[in-house]
Order: structure tokens, then C-alpha cells, then sequence
């Protein structure tokens, strides 16, 4: 694909998702009093005066918005030849590609969708841990039995790769609400994150293919424009929160799209790229699994709110709350990079960049202790 053909693709991704987040998330902003979705101050709550939730509707509606209309292009071009020569060379003999993964997409916007009716549901009312989670799950299952969306991981284990890619999916989706406890925080950490992810398939080509994972890259790229249209609204100080509704569709968006990455263009010189997400995904895995540990360890529900999360426990080294979004930003962005590399070093280089990360997770494990004695 053609440079111009590749920006093409990106405008066409990133511009009217940011747009249709941009205004959905500001008329829901406006009617979040009327729709019940408040966010009242308690005891676990920074905020002294009620947020708006529901910023997630937004963030849905821009990334399904765009499909939508991308869907539509995509069906007029395939029907008609003249439209399609306003396209690109490098698109126009893509369009029966297109065509193809159209069904697919559907299908994956249509299990976010519930995810993020429950999360709405949530939102409103509280819905009870188990059913929350026997959703994810039933939802995960779905994607992975039904549609065959699996871990790329050369296990020679069926059984063992399926039951992965669930706990992959849900783990996603719980790493990403966990995460979300500071302004601007879990959205600006998944737009690193992805934004990263899908310059690493763009840059890598598949074997026995001149092109790269384009239609992954996009999908990773309409989430991007979305969650930056909803961070317009939620940069600090947040005039509104993403809500449940959003945490639970973008764990699960970017789940979906790493398995949908086959990474089978690394299965010769590179297997060890099949690694990438878990070291782009380090730092919400790392919050989630921290502070599950730590509630077990307390003797309390894994699943009960509490400020004992990476960025709180910033804050208590003396960070203000704008700073510990700011380095876990960083942390991100420094995993992510090492990630990128992946694909383009020998298993030496692989090793290494392992270690860096773990490394990176040290670091930020030795500093919390530090600031746990001083207290």
C-alpha cells in the first residue's frame, strides 16, 4: 500500500471517529442528570461534586458511527464501479477484502455493544460482580468458540490457546475499568497503547504478503479518533467519565484486535512478536493484578473499590493527580515502544526486551514500597 493510500485509510479511521465522540459525548455530558448517569462523590471518590457518566456512549458511538459509514462506502464501491475509481489504486484492489471481513467486524461491534449496554446497566444501577464477570465470560467464549478468535501463541494445545485467549479478553476488559480512577487516565493509556499496537502491524508485513495488517491497524485507528473525541471532555479536570460503558468496549475492542493480529508473519525468523500486547498491555495488567493482590492480601473482594490503584498509590508518594496520569502515561509509551521492536530483533534482542519491561514493572514496584514506608 501506498503512502497516500495508507494516510487515506488513517483520515478515513481516525477524523469521523473523533468527531462523532467529540459530539455524542457532549450531548450525553448535557443529559446525564435526566439519563441517571451520575457519578455522586463517596467515600472511595476524589471528586467533591457529582460527574457526568456515560462518556463511553461516545466512545461506542464513534467507533461503530464510523463503521457504519465505512460499511456503507465499502458496499457503494463494491456495486459500483465509477464511485469506486475516487478511490486509491491500492484500496480499489482491496474492496473484495473489504467486503469479506465485513460480516466479521459486525459481529465483534455487536458483542462490544452488549458489553457496553451492560457497563451502561452497570453504570446506572450496580449489577452484582458475578453477573458482570459471567457476561465477560459468556461474551469471550462467544468471540473465541464461535468466531475463532484465538491467541496466536504456538501452543500445541487447543484447548489450552482458547482458554487463554477468554482470560485474555476478560483480563482486558477488567485491566482497562480497573484503570479507570483518574481523569484522563484509562483513556489516555488506551490510546498509547493502541495507537502503538497498530503502528506495530502497519510497519510489519505478513509472510508471503507485500502488505502489512491494514484492516487490524484501522480498527485499532477507530478507536484511537474515539477516545481522543471523548478525552476532549475527560482531560483534567474531567467534565465528564467514561463510566463503565467505555471501559468495558475498549478492553474488549483491543482484545479483540490482538487476536485478530494472527502474527503469522512472525511464525518464522520471529515468533517471540507473538509477545507484544502482553508487553504493550503491561501497565493495566500490572494495576489490575496489584491491586487484586493487595485487596486478597487485606482479606477483602477482589472486586470491591477501593483508592489502593497504581495511580493512587502515585499520589501518596507526592505526586500530584495530573503527574501520576502523566507517568503512567510514560510507562506506557516506554513499554510500547520496546514492543514495536519486537518483530525486527532475534530472540536475544526478544529476551531483552523482556527484561526491560520487567525491569520497568520493578522500578515502579521498588518506588510504591519506598513511599509505603515513608507513611
Amino acid at each position: 500500500m501506498t503512502a497516500g493510500a495508507l494516510l487515506c485509510v488513517l483520515a478515513a479511521a481516525l477524523v469521523p471517529s473523533f468527531l462523532i465522540a467529540l459530539v455524542v459525548v457532549g450531548l450525553v455530558r448535557r443529559g446525564a442528570r435526566r439519563l441517571g448517569l451520575l457519578d455522586r462523590p463517596t467515600g472511595r471518590k476524589d471528586h467533591a461534586q457529582p460527574i457526568p457518566l456515560g462518556g463511553g456512549i461516545g466512545i461506542w458511538a464513534g467507533v461503530v458511527g464510523t463503521l457504519t459509514v465505512g460499511t456503507a462506502v465499502v458496499w457503494i464501491c463494491s456495486k459500483n464501479s465509477t464511485v469506486a475509481d475516487w478511490l486509491p489504486q491500492a484500496l480499489q484492489a482491496n474492496l473484495d477484502g473489504l467486503m469479506n471481513k465485513v460480516a466479521e467486524i459486525w459481529v465483534i461491534a455487536g458483542c462490544g455493544t452488549l458489553l457496553m449496554l451492560l457497563g451502561l446497566w452497570d453504570d446506572r444501577r450496580g449489577i452484582p460482580w458475578w453477573l458482570r464477570l459471567g457476561v465477560e465470560f459468556g461474551v469471550a467464549s462467544f468471540c473465541v468458540y464461535w468466531q475463532g478468535l484465538q491467541l496466536t501463541a504456538f501452543i500445541e494445545l487447543p484447548w489450552l490457546t482458547g482458554l487463554l485467549s477468554v482470560i485474555w479478553i476478560v483480563a482486558l476488559i477488567n485491566s482497562f475499568n480497573m484503570l479507570d480512577n483518574m481523569d484522563g487516565l484509562s483513556g489516555g493509556v488506551a490510546a498509547i497503547s493502541t495507537t502503538m499496537l497498530a503502528v506495530m502491524l502497519l510497519t510489519t508485513p505478513e509472510t508471503g504478503r507485500v502488505q502489512p495488517q491494514v484492516f487490524v491497524a484501522t480498527m485499532l485507528f477507530i478507536l484511537v479518533g474515539a477516545l481522543v473525541g471523548f478525552l476532549w471532555h475527560n482531560w483534567p479536570p474531567a467534565k465528564i467519565f467514561m463510566g463503565d460503558a467505555g471501559s468495558y468496549f475498549i478492553g474488549f475492542w483491543i482484545a479483540v484486535a490482538t487476536l485478530l493480529a494472527t502474527y503469522t508473519g512472525y511464525q518464522g525468523s520471529s515468533p517471540h512478536a507473538v509477545v507484544a500486547p502482553l508487553i504493550v498491555m503491561a501497565i493495566p495488567l500490572y494495576d489490575m493484578t496489584s491491586v487484586i493482590l493487595i485487596r486478597l492480601r487485606e482479606g477483602r473482594s477482589p472486586f470491591e473499590g477501593d483508592q489502593r490503584h497504581f495511580s493512587h498509590r502515585l499520589v501518596r508518594l507526592g505526586m500530584t493527580k495530573k503527574q501520576a496520569v502523566l507517568t503512567i502515561y510514560l510507562a506506557t509509551a516506554t513499554c510500547s515502544l520496546s514492543a514495536i521492536l519486537l518483530p525486527r530483533v532475534d530472540w536475544i534482542g526478544a529476551v531483552l526486551i523482556v527484561l526491560g519491561t520487567v525491569l520497568v514493572l520493578c522500578l515502579v514496584r521498588v518506588l510504591e514500597s519506598v513511599g509505603r514506608r515513608e507513611d
